[in-house]
């Protein structure tokens, strides 16, 4: 229901100019130059400084940027930087000046106005206040003389003058009416200056204003201005007291941006500027409305309306399929929710316990991948929703247009940065408007406690979008950002801070993984959680484990750390690792919560329970604790039978053949994607046309591969195809064999085209006791058009042959086309069967070769879809074996794509076959 039914969001309205003029550098953003100014444009600032690189790298002339600029409504307030300039030796000094002429001319020629000299770091440079004052005098007496001025910046690393203090005192030594002050809010505030002293320079000699945050860091100041600055609000800057102090010289200019950030430089300059914009108008409110007197009095609002009060989260929606829906659904009955609403006209549930509501949406989503549970939304109680949507679109927020039908009701949304969809409940009675949408199930929920409520959204964002959405939450809903630290996980480190309100009603925290490299990393993309409030988190853990929640597992080594740093009484510890519940305490209260696994690739859940103030999130500890049980779980769960209700009955391969399109790691990853426990990968070509990926004798493809099944946990099932006619000699095969023990193969499938029985059966034994000392069995598969077309040749050439590692693998395609007997597979010994192929056809054998041929390569059906008989063909097989789905469709796949194709498979195999009854006693050998 309240996932937004939308596409592209509109470009964002410029916001209307009041107060100080909103600048924003060229350097802040991506792209050539006329990218960065259709960015600005679009954004609604009113001026823009050009960064010098910028110019040199465009084709248009200095007039054709004045005139591009003017025709976007944008001023250019400033042209930068001019570097190394004063306090040289008369020589030096003459060809600066000579450089100093080509620049004015070009800054006269864009209409800036105002030329940035930057304090030296030149090692001709001399530390003699006098006689630079006397150099930039004469550089000034040169700009007037054209119309222009000086801005004299102190480098927070300039090699004499790296204060404010000290570049005002040679400004005001060289006493001229075209040489003033920039004043960079990073060098005064990185160097941990006194602000105060600013006001003692007149608000007439303060040319520009340059506005940059950073985080708190030991790195050298130089590399942390070039590399690492941010939007206002997003560090640990005092920028509203910095401008207050500012505007308190009566400095009437534009503020600027000047943000150095390797992240903004290479996102969309639209997302960036649109962050800039909202990142100024959220700094002038705080100055218009915290600053010190004399600058509120000097500064207009921007009209923002006034954040509303914040009441709580109202609800969390997910986006699910068929899959990952009934996953969360099963889970959410253990944690004691009950769905006790559907939608009038969607395909959504309301599920709820105490204050927690989860909507689960099972409408399509384009941007949410197949068997994935995600947060689309997320419902806010706001006191006033009508101000908090004005809010956000003053803010740039994009508003999200939703269909819906007369008598539903109407809540005002945006999009944050990364999608997912904002809205704006109003409090009280007519804030439950909403739920009369849904049709009462007539379920009841829990009132003893379990849960109370939502705590707080957890969410996962790219490095490129980390401050994005962080800036959004703050703005937009006001959230106080907290400080950004970091954790050493199993993967990598991750970055985390946390947004609240003043109530801490309303908590978001935000994660990232600041680098990405290489392929090794668990599968599981951008997870996120939402936690649960409890107001006895034991008795929950007690309640919700009876009905079955599948809690995560915490490793006893955390409880005997735990027990060494925190020696918490004896009985606490031992209930605490009974019901794996993590811990945390600070001089504020206490922190109790445990997990769930994951859920649908990357969701889970958390029940907390907060004593006292606690207002933290856990130990830093916990997090790679989590991830790292988290991890072996996923690979347990592929490993062994699942528990009733959380898993499948059969073991699942993917057969190669089904998404032949995909090379070996791709076929992985989709594997693991759709919860496969096994692959089946092809090492030979079978057809001329097909694809060929040779892993045997390519060392980059084979370390790919392996990298990926240890990353996924995935498994190789088998290799194929040891493919022996006449020609073929079985030691050709011998380096197939060694890549696939290489890559941990059970089997290898074997195929024996050859009209000569004594002959087939020498070369099927040789290849048996090739593969033996590699621990692989050889299966022999039998398709109807070959020379060993069915059930009873292949069991006389395994009578022949003898070797303990030969085996038969029962296609089912092939079986049902060979005429072969069931009563007869029935009879054969257990330990001949190591796995089967997995398909449905259409009812009948075709009548010619070609066509058999060309259905069994591209045609298939999903298991139920056609008429083979599955349950008496399966049922004449031992139990436990594993299910390779070998199901080609290339019409489907060309429609949809391989991995799709592949989720598909799986999910109609469980559909159709999970539960399927066995005659048989399992296979000792499967």
């Amino acid at each position: 229901m309240l996932i937004a039914d939308h596409d592209a969001a509109q470009s964002p309205p410029a916001a209307p100019s009041t107060g100080p003029r909103l600048t924003i550098a060229t350097a802040c953003l991506s792209g050539a130059l006329e990218d960065k100014l259709a960015a600005a444009a679009a954004a609604g600032f009113d001026g823009i400084e050009i960064f010098e690189s910028d110019l040199v790298a465009s084709a248009w002339s200095p007039a054709r940027v004045r005139q591009e600029c003017a025709r976007r409504g944008l001023a250019i307030d400033l042209y930068q930087p001019f570097r190394d300039f004063e306090a040289v030796a008369p020589d030096t000094f003459r060809a600066n000046m000579r450089r100093a002429e080509h620049k004015l001319a070009v800054v006269e020629e864009l209409g800036a106005g105002t030329l940035l000299v930057a304090s030296s770091e030149s090692a001709d440079a001399v530390d003699d206040d006098e006689l630079a004052a006397d150099q930039l005098r004469e550089l000034a007496e040169r700009a007037a003389a054209r119309g222009l001025r000086i801005a004299y910046e102190p480098l927070a690393w300039g090699r004499f003058v790296n204060t404010y203090a000290h570049a005002w005192r040679i400004v005001r030594r060289a006493d001229h009416p075209a040489l003033g002050l920039c004043l960079d809010s990073f060098h005064v505030l990185s160097r941990g200056e006194d602000t105060a002293g600013i006001r003692v320079v007149p608000g007439s000699k303060v040319f520009h204003l340059q506005l940059a945050d950073a985080p708190r860091s030991t790195m050298d100041v130089g590399e942390r201005s070039r590399h690492h600055r941010l939007f206002p609000g997003l560090g640990s800057f005092d920028l509203t007291g910095f401008v207050g102090q500012v505007l308190a010289t009566g400095y009437d200019g534009p503020f600027s941006l000047e943000v150095f950030n390797d992240v903004y430089r290479q996102a969309d300059p639209r997302h960036a500027a649109i962050d800039g914009m909202r990142s100024l108008l959220a700094l002038q409110e705080s100055v218009s409305l915290g600053g010190p007197p004399a600058a509120r009095r000097r500064l207009r609002s921007p009209g923002l309306p006034a954040v509303p009060r914040l009441g709580g989260h109202m609800f969390t929606e997910l986006a699910v399929d068929e899959g990952s829906g009934s996953t969360v659904a099963r889970t959410l009955t253990a944690l004691g929710f009950a769905q006790i609403g559907l939608h009038r006209s969607k395909p959504v549930q309301l599920w709820q316990q105490g204050d927690a509501r989860i909507l689960l949406n099972f409408a399509s989503q384009r941007t949410v991948p197949p068997g994935t549970a995600a947060i689309c939304a997320l419902g806010v109680e706001s006191s006033d929703p009508a101000s908090s949507a004005q809010r956000a679109d003053r803010l740039l927020a994009p508003v999200l247009p939703r269909v819906r039908r007369p008598g539903e009701a109407d809540l005002s949304s945006v999009a944050a940065p990364d999608g997912m969809a904002v809205f704006f409940c109003r409090p009280g009675a007519d804030g439950s408007s909403w739920l009369a949408d849904f049709e009462p199930t007539g379920a009841q929920t829990r009132t003893d406690g379990l849960v109370t409520g939502t705590d707080h959204i957890a969410l996962t964002e790219p490095i490129d979008d980390f401050d994005q959405v962080a800036l959004f939450y703050r703005t937009v809903l006001g959230l106080q950002a907290g400080q950004t630290t970091e954790l050493v996980a199993p993967f990598g480190l991750l970055r985390s801070r946390s947004a609240t309100d003043t109530d801490h009603r309303v908590r978001i925290t935000l994660n990232t993984a600041p680098l990405r490299r290489g392929s090794w990393a668990p599968v599981v993309p951008s997870p996120q959680h939402i936690a649960f409030a409890s107001d006895d988190v034991i008795a929950a853990a007690r309640a919700m484990r009876e009905l079955g929640a599948p809690v995560l597992r915490i490793p006893q080594n955390y409880y005997d750390d735990l027990d060494a740093r925190l020696a918490p009484q004896p009985a606490l510890l031992a209930t605490l690792r009974e019901h794996s519940i993590l811990h945390d305490s600070d001089e504020n209260g206490e922190y109790l919560h445990f997990y769930t696994e994951m859920l649908g690739s990357r969701l889970f859940f958390e029940v907390v329970q907060r004593i006292g103030d606690y207002a933290g999130y856990g130990a830093a500890s916990s997090a790679p604790v989590r991830m790292a049980a988290h991890r072996q779980r996923r690979l347990r769960r592929l490993r062994d039978t699942p528990q009733r209700g959380y898993g499948r009955e059969h073991d699942y391969s993917l057969a190669h053949l089904t998404a032949l399109s995909l090379s070996p790691p791709e076929l992985v990853e989709a594997a693991a994607d759709g919860g496969y426990r096994y692959v089946g990968l092809r090492l030979t070509r079978v057809t001329p046309i097909e694809p060929h990926y040779p892993l045997a004798t390519d060392p980059a493809l084979m370390r790919t591969t392996k990298v990926r099944l240890a990353a996924t946990g995935v498994e190789v099932l088998d290799i194929e195809l040891a493919r022996i006619g006449p020609d073929e000699d079985p030691r050709d095969f011998q380096r197939v064999l060694e890549a696939g023990a290489e890559l941990g193969a059970r089997h290898v499938i074997a195929q024996l085209p050859d009209p000569d029985r004594n002959r087939k059966i020498d070369r099927y034994a040789q290849l048996c006791q090739m593969a033996h000392p590699l621990g692989l069995t050889v299966d022999l598969e039998f398709p109807s058009w070959t020379e060993t077309p069915d059930l009873t040749e292949a069991i006389r050439v395994l009578r022949a042959a003898e070797q303990p590692n030969a085996g038969i693998l029962i296609d089912l395609l092939h079986f049902a086309r060979s005429g072969s007997s069931v009563a007869d597979l029935r009879e054969l010994p257990a330990e001949w069967f190591h796995f089967a192929h997995v398909c449905d056809a259409p009812p009948g054998t075709p009548p010619t070769r070609e066509e058999l041929i060309h259905t069994a390569r591209f045609e298939r059906l999903y298991p139920g879809d056609g008429g083979i008989d599955l349950d008496g063909i399966l049922a004449a097989l031992p139990s436990g074996i594993p299910y390779a789905l070998e199901i080609p469709r290339a019409q489907l796949v060309a429609q949809i794509g391989a991995k799709e194709h592949a989720r598909l498979a799986v999910a109609a195999a469980r559909r159709r076959l999970d539960g399927v009854p066995a005659s048989r006693k399992p296979a000792d050998a499967a």
